[in-house]
Formats: C-alpha cells, structure tokens, sequence
C-alpha cells in the first residue's frame, strides 16, 4: 500500500502479520483426569485424556533470525504445560466435594490442580492467558499468542482466539 504524506513523499506501510504454531501432541502423555461436576451426563464423573495444545503465535515483525518465535525458548511453556496437566486431578475450585479431592492429595492417591473451571474451553482459556503472558515477556511484546486448541482426542476440540 502506498501513501502520500502532507510534504508529498511518498512511502510504503507494511501490511502483514506472520503467524507460527508450536503443538504438544497426545504422544507426549499430557495425561490428566477431571470433572464437570455440575453436568447432568457422565461428564460428571472422573474422566481423563491425554491432553493435545497447539498455539498459534503471531507479530508484525520477525525476529534478527527470520522467525515469530523461536521454539528454543520455550521451554518454560512446556513445563508449565507438565505441572498443570501431566498425570493431575484438576478439579474447578467451586466443586462441591472439593474437600473429598483435597483428602485424597494427602492420601497421596492424587496430585490436585485446583483450578478456575475445567474442560477443553477452559484449559485451552488457561492455557492461553499464562502462554500470552509469557510470550509477550520473552519477545518484549514483539508476538502474542493468537489461540489455543486443547484436543481431548481427534473428535473433541475447543479453541480460545484473541479477540481482535
């Protein structure tokens, strides 16, 4: 696109974004269990899934090496990721029986995630809001995270998006 400034010089405004992906598949056993306690189906039960991400990063400009994102440095995602969701009992903080859950951490029958709310939309809105966070820090608010897609397996799937 070219404009025409007042002194009459003309220049070039730069028009594009640029987007990169970075998943953790089903294979790396993102595995945990959790509950929809106010369903009225079997969603209401313990229930568990070895978790897939996918986040899709974006900026205006690229990096000195060409890149959104540079998938090195993501190391503090990934754990993230492990902490929050591998082999956990994530239960929403307002469960009724939450106390039922807490006895069975210090059984040592669980590791207990409290969080605010669960299932595919919710860990995918959690996901998002730590990832946007942490992205935003590491490139000096060069990128942002643009969604995330949490997969229970290959028919379910919930997406949270930037809203623009």
């Amino acid at each position: 696109m070219v404009k025409k400034c007042k002194q009459s010089i003309l220049f070039r405004v730069k028009l594009m974004k640029y987007v990169s992906t970075k998943t953790y598949g089903h294979e790396r056993g993102l595995s945990c269990a959790f509950r929809q306690p106010n369903a009225e189906s079997h969603c209401k039960y313990i229930h568990g899934y070895a978790l897939s991400f996918t986040f899709v990063f974006g900026c205006n400009e690229l990096d000195n090496n060409n890149w959104v994102v540079d998938f090195g440095s993501l190391k503090t995602l990934k754990n993230w990721l492990e902490q929050t969701f591998d082999h956990k009992l994530l239960i929403d903080k307002n469960d009724p029986q939450i106390d039922q859950f807490e006895i069975f951490e210090h059984s040592n029958f669980c590791q207990l995630v409290l969080v605010d709310g669960v299932g595919c939309e919710k860990f995918a809105e959690h996901s998002f809001n730590f990832a946007d966070k942490f992205i935003k820090k590491i490139t000096d608010n060069r990128c942002w995270v643009e969604s995330v897609e949490v997969k229970e397996h290959g028919s379910n799937s919930a997406i949270v998006m930037r809203d623009t």
